[in-house]
């Protein structure tokens, strides 16, 4: 059903918790993964600068990533993308280009007035992307009495 899977990722943890659901709809449908990195530059009139763009560590990072499932028996390459149109349009851009059947990213689970102060890359993605779009929320932490309830219960 997905052959090919795009990875959003920006390097950050909460694109980290998002690869394992990758990989596993990967293996379950012998999907190729193609990890996509999109950086925005913005322009202004000081002239246009890459935010956060060519960090040799960040992307050092993602490429040892996509080696590991390279070595892990997984067809996957990585696509580093840079430009003006925004991140979620650059990643729907690439998505399309290599026929993908599905966009994975993490997200910051962001509601109410923050995303709409902060934008969310996954919400742009919705307009922008035309294969599904599957965002994988962080961790929530437990509160005291939802953990002291699980504990209990002989599930935490």
């Amino acid at each position: 059903m997905f052959k090919t899977i795009v990875w959003a990722t920006d390097g950050s943890e909460l694109a980290d918790r998002a690869l394992p659901v990758v990989t596993g709809l990967a293996r379950a449908h012998r999907s190729k993964i193609v990890a996509v990195h999109a950086t925005e530059i913005l322009a202004g009139r000081f002239g246009g600068g890459p935010l956060l763009a060519d960090d040799p560590e960040l992307v050092g990072k993602i490429e040892r990533q996509v080696e590991e499932l390279r070595r892990a028996g997984f067809t996957a390459e990585l696509r580093i993308v840079r430009g003006i149109d925004g991140v979620a349009a650059m990643i729907a851009h690439t998505a399309a280009s290599v026929e993908a059947s599905l966009i994975v990213l993490g997200t910051h689970g962001h509601n109410g007035f923050t995303a709409a102060f902060v934008g969310s890359v996954a919400r742009g993605l919705l307009h922008e992307a035309e294969c599904p779009v599957l965002a994988v929320p962080p961790q929530k932490r437990l509160s005291t009495a939802s953990r002291q309830s699980r504990v209990a219960a002989g599930v935490g």
